[in-house]
């Protein structure tokens, strides 16, 4: 009876890891936005708001605060591609950048 029970188990174990309702664990990216797609703030820790972060597809994006959070989670495709435009133009800036001699 035990080793049913145990054989029962393990197959159990495997049709979920051969079904794919156990799902692998997701890499998270960080977008890296230094301004705040929601309130337009520079993420600055030191100016005593304590920085928050917000995952979304895959992505894990900058706030200024915990506050922002609710309004990120509301409309998540809006503040999600001010964010990835800030980033751009942030990238931009930087390669448009004369270097130094």
């Amino acid at each position: 009876m035990k080793t049913i029970i145990l054989m029962l188990g393990i197959l159990a174990g495997v049709a979920l890891l051969a079904g794919g309702s156990v799902r692998a664990a997701e890499k998270v990216v960080n977008v890296e936005n230094t301004v705040c797609p929601v309130s337009g703030a520079k993420i600055n820790p030191a100016s005593g708001m304590e920085p928050a972060t917000f995952e979304y597809k895959g992505k894990r994006y900058n706030l200024c605060c915990g506050g922002c959070i609710g309004r990120f989670k509301a409309d998540p495709e809006k503040y999600s591609k001010i964010a990835a435009q800030e980033v751009e133009a942030s990238q931009k800036a930087m390669k448009d950048m004369p270097m130094g001699r």
